[in-house]
């Protein structure tokens, strides 16, 4: 490799960025080194005011302690608007209304039932029916030695939210819990809307 000569512009930009370099601390200056000029002092312009103290967060609202989780199935039923008449809502939740038909979905997984409740649905609609009972059961009941704990109930859980999904939703005009006569927790009264 050959080595070319340094050019004076090459020279003097080395220079100029030696001289800009801070030194490391412990090192002498060679002979050959010439000394940092200081920094020219900027006349007419004031130094700005310190920054205030402060600390990330304080002009945030203040977060409140609670957190509002979704809560159970029956809690959100039980605060669902109501879209059918008040006095027959009243009397099917005494259980005094009897349900025209009923399917239990015991023992089903969820890819079984999710279809036969569809197709429960949209018949008893067909079939000019307006109460009908869906049997879920309450799930398994929770062992007090399991060390993990484990969702309760899945198609108890499940069956309100496909209500409120196409194709069934736009027949279905309540969901509530059944009294304790047809079920109670374990079962759901479907209040069908009249077919056009």
């Amino acid at each position: 490799m050959s080595r070319r000569r340094i050019r004076p512009d090459e020279l003097e930009l080395w220079n100029l960025v030696a001289r800009s370099a801070d030194r490391l601390p412990g090192r002498v200056r060679r002979k050959d080194e010439t000394p940092k000029p200081p920094a020219p002092e900027l006349k007419g312009k004031a130094t700005p005011a310190p920054l205030p103290d402060f600390s990330l967060g304080d002009r945030a609202g203040k977060v409140p302690e609670h957190h509002d989780f979704r809560g159970t199935t029956s809690d959100r039923l039980r605060s669902a608007p109501l879209n059918m008449d008040a006095r027959a809502f009243k009397t099917m939740k005494r259980g005094k209304l009897a349900p025209e038909a009923r399917l239990d979905l015991h023992g089903m997984t969820l890819d079984q039932a999710h279809p036969e409740l569809v197709r429960f649905i949209l018949t008893s609609q067909t079939r000019a029916l307006r109460l009908v009972l869906v049997i879920t059961g309450k799930g398994l009941r929770e062992d007090p030695h399991d060390p993990m704990p484990r969702r309760r109930g899945v198609l108890k859980t499940q069956v309100p939210q496909w209500l409120r999904l196409p194709p069934v939703a736009q027949a279905v005009l309540q969901v509530s819990e059944a009294h304790n006569r047809h079920g109670g927790g374990g079962a759901y009264y479907v209040y069908l809307r009249k077919r056009r």
